[in-house]
C-alpha cells in the first residue's frame, strides 16, 4: 500500500469519525466563511441598480422602461464579459441571455409596460442570484480542496451540506415572494398598469428563485470538479436552443406576451438544473480524486524541475 492510499484511508476514517451534526456545523462554517465576503460585496454593489430602479420607478413609466433597457444593455453585457474572464462562458451566457428577453419585450404591444415589469422581475431575481452566486463560489472551492486532500467522501457530503443551505435559502425567497407579491410591485413603481404586469409574474418569479438555489451550487461542483466546459455546453443548449425559442414562440406566436417570455427563461433554467444535477450524479468522486492527484503530483514535478535548473544556471 502507497503513501497516498494511506493518507486517504486516514482522512476517510478521521472524517467517519466526526458525528453527522458535527460534520454538518464544520462543513458549514466552511461554507460560509468562503460565501459570505462574496455575498455581501455582490448583493451591496447590485442593490444599487435595485434601489436606481426603485427611484425610477416612481418618476414616469418612460423613465424606468429606458433605465431597464439601459441596463440589460450596457450592464449585464459588460458583466457578463467580465465574469466570462474568471468563469469560461457559463455565467455570461445567462446574463446575454436575460438581455435578450427584456429586447424582445420592446417588440411587445405595449413595450413600455413589459420592459418595465420584466425588468423590475428581472433585477429582484438577480438580486436574490448573488446570494446564490457565493454558494457558486464556496462549493467550489471547497470541492476542489477535498479532492485536492484525496477526500472523495468528503467532497459528496460538501456538495449535500451546500445544496441543503442554499435551497432553504431559496424556499425563504419563495415564500417572501408568494406572500408579499402584490407590495413588492409597488415599492418599484407608481403605476397600476406595471404593477399588474408584475404581479402576474410573481409565481413564475417566485420559482425562478427558488431554482436560483440549485443550479449554481451545482455549477460550482462542475467548475471544483474541473468539468466547466461541459457546464458552458450545457448553458448554451439549455438557454439558447430551448428556452429562447420557446419564450418567443410563447410570447408572440401564442400571444403571451411577458408572460411567455418568463415561460421560456424558465424553462432554460429547469433544463440546465435538471442536466446539471444528473451530471453531478453521475461523476465518479473518486476518479476525480485520482485525476487531482495526478495534477498535484505533475505540478510539483515541474516546479521541482523548474527550481533544479535555476540552481545550476546560478
Amino acid at each position: 500500500m502507497d503513501n497516498s492510499t494511506e493518507e486517504r484511508l486516514l482522512l476517510l476514517e478521521e472524517f467517519e469519525s466526526e458525528g453527522l451534526k458535527k460534520r454538518v456545523w464544520n462543513e458549514s462554517k466552511k461554507l460560509w466563511r468562503i460565501a459570505f465576503p462574496g455575498i455581501i460585496a455582490r448583493v451591496t454593489s447590485f442593490g444599487m441598480i435595485v434601489v436606481t430602479q426603485l427611484f425610477m420607478g416612481h418618476i414616469s413609466e418612460l423613465d424606468l422602461a429606458a433605465f431597464g433597457l439601459q441596463q440589460s444593455i450596457l450592464l449585464r453585457f459588460v458583466n457578463g464579459i467580465l465574469l466570462s474572464i474568471s468563469s469560461g462562458v457559463m455565467i455570461c451566457l445567462e446574463l446575454w441571455y436575460s438581455s435578450i428577453l427584456v429586447l424582445l419585450a420592446g417588440y411587445m404591444k405595449n413595450a413600455t409596460v413589459a420592459i418595465s415589469a420584466f425588468s423590475i422581475c428581472l433585477n429582484i431575481n438577480g438580486w436574490e442570484f448573488m446570494v446564490c452566486l457565493g454558494f457558486l463560489g464556496s462549493s467550489c472551492v471547497r470541492i476542489s480542496n477535498e479532492l485536492g486532500r484525496g477526500n472523495a467522501k468528503a467532497a459528496k457530503f460538501s456538495i449535500k451540506v451546500a445544496l441543503v443551505t442554499s435551497i432553504v435559502i431559496g424556499l425563504i425567497f419563495w415564500v417572501l415572494c408568494m406572500v408579499f407579491s402584490r407590495e413588492m410591485s409597488y415599492l418599484f413603481t407608481s403605476s397600476e398598469e406595471i404593477a399588474e404586469s408584475v404581479y402576474r409574474l410573481h409565481v413564475l418569479l417566485a420559482f425562478s428563485m427558488l431554482l436560483n438555489s440549485i443550479y449554481p451550487v451545482l455549477t460550482g461542483v462542475a467548475v471544483g470538479a474541473g468539468v466547466q466546459s461541459m457546464v458552458a455546453f450545457v448553458n448554451l443548449g439549455s438557454y439558447y436552443a430551448i428556452g429562447l425559442p420557446l419564450g418567443i414562440l410563447l410570447g408572440y406566436v401564442a400571444h403571451l406576451q411577458v408572460t411567455g417570455l418568463w415561460i421560456g427563461l424558465l424553462s432554460g433554467v429547469v433544463v440546465q438544473t435538471l442536466v446539471l444535477s444528473y451530471l453531478t450524479w453521475k461523476i465518479d468522486w473518486n476518479e476525480q480524486v485520482n485525476k487531482a492527484s495526478e495534477r498535484l503530483d505533475r505540478f510539483f514535478i515541474e516546479t521541482t524541475k523548474g527550481s533544479d535548473e535555476s540552481s545550476n544556471l546560478s
